[in-house]
């Protein structure tokens, strides 16, 4: 999957994210299982939520697998501790690997990914090792907070589609195919993208606007929950749960967005 183009566009089309309601989730489990000094945010992308961790006094690691987005984001990072230094203790730090291989050499107390990260990992194995890597990587009592689309959200997504967006400065047709045997689902994003006003050909003072096209395909599946929750106890993790749309509460049929908190064993 390429970012070289859409990282620049990203942060425009996911203004409206619930970033907020990520954090506040994040937060509620480390209240939970016991707050963590250092963090590792699998799948970055453009720093929306490593940032505002680094800014709350958290030892951020960002790792994503695309460089253009990492670049992104160690420009928010710039920019954030120019309006206000982060506190004694805050930072962050890029990492450009793949969450199926991620490694920094020593353990962290807390491992994020949101934003259905996970649901880029496109066969079983994926999973499996992305969990390894995560286990390893955690500090005994460490914990593992996640999200990802469900079976019935990508259905979702098939039914309702095409999705269109027309603004003055960026506009997309965005359609998707389903395969329902593997719960995989190909969404191509057609991006127009105004570059600026021109002068047209032949005119002294007529103005045309000009487009840039951009074409995306992105590819995600979705895993049967309590598939996610036993790979999980196999990577080792002791405690495992699964919760429905940024609550506390059960999933059910409806669950558009699956969360999982996973800890590791003390001993």
């Amino acid at each position: 999957m390429a970012y070289e183009q859409f990282s620049h566009l990203y942060d425009r089309l996911m203004e409206d994210m619930p970033y907020d309601d990520w954090l506040h989730f994040a937060h509620q489990c480390w209240d939970k299982h016991g707050a963590p000094r250092s963090v590792v945010d699998l799948g970055c992308g453009t720093g929306s939520i490593a940032v505002p961790l680094a800014q709350l006094g958290y030892e951020v690691v960002g790792i994503d697998l695309s460089e253009d987005m990492l670049s992104m984001a160690s420009q928010k990072a710039e920019s954030a501790q120019r309006s206000k230094p982060f506190p004694a203790g805050g930072g962050v730090m890029w990492l450009q690997q793949d969450m199926r291989e991620w490694e920094l050499g020593r353990p962290v107390d807390a491992v994020i990914s949101f934003c259905d990260c996970l649901n880029y990992l496109l066969e079983e194995e994926d999973i499996e090792r992305t969990f390894k890597q995560v286990y390893d990587g955690l500090a005994p009592g460490g914990v593992f907070v996640f999200d990802m689309h469900t079976q019935s959200q990508l259905q979702s997504y098939a039914e309702s589609q095409p999705f269109f967006l027309n603004d003055d400065d960026v506009a997309y047709i965005w359609t998707c195919d389903f395969d329902p045997g593997r719960c995989e689902i190909e969404h191509e994003l057609t991006l127009f993208v105004r570059e600026g006003d021109t002068w047209a050909e032949g005119s002294d003072d007529a103005i045309t606007e000009r487009y840039h096209r951009i074409e995306e395909l992105h590819v995600q599946r979705a895993y049967s929950l309590d598939w996610v929750q036993e790979r999980l106890r196999a990577a080792g993790f002791s405690e495992t749960a699964c919760y429905a749309d940024f609550s506390f509460e059960a999933p059910t049929d409806d669950t558009q967005r699956a969360f999982f908190v996973a800890v590791k064993p003390r001993d």
